[in-house]
């Protein structure tokens, strides 16, 4: 059964930075897209980055700023987060299952989900 779990939320201030962590079980992150999406309360779930072996793809709200990554060794996916705002507050969600074609079509691509890990920025 495949699991993935999310961890490194937490609270910071405006300007300042967390990774989040997303390992995964019965899963070979190495072989297809894994994303990150977030949820902000009242909103639909949005995309944030994706990775498909050595390409990356970002939202434009968080380009420049975050950067996702893969320990294949761990199998585990990484989403760095600097420079953080307020409106990157919300639930992180990572997620995997998506066929190569549809890496960057949404959340309806992908099958497997973790439980999230919340975000909060503070002005």
């Amino acid at each position: 059964q495949v699991q993935l779990v999310e961890s490194g939320g937490g609270s910071v201030q405006a300007g300042g930075s967390l990774r989040l962590s997303c390992a995964a079980s019965e899963y070979l992150i190495s072989r297809d897209c894994m994303a990150w999406f977030r949820q902000a309360p009242g909103k639909e779930r949005e995309g944030v980055a994706v990775s498909l072996g050595p390409r990356t793809a970002y939202a434009d709200s968080v380009k420049g700023r975050f950067t996702i990554s893969k320990d294949n060794a761990e199998n585990t996916v990484y989403l760095q987060m600097s420079s953080l705002k307020p409106d990157d507050t919300g639930m992180y969600y990572c997620a995997a299952g998506a066929p190569d074609y549809a890496c960057n079509s949404g959340s309806g691509a992908y099958l497997y989900w973790g439980q999230g890990t919340q975000v909060n920025v503070s002005s």
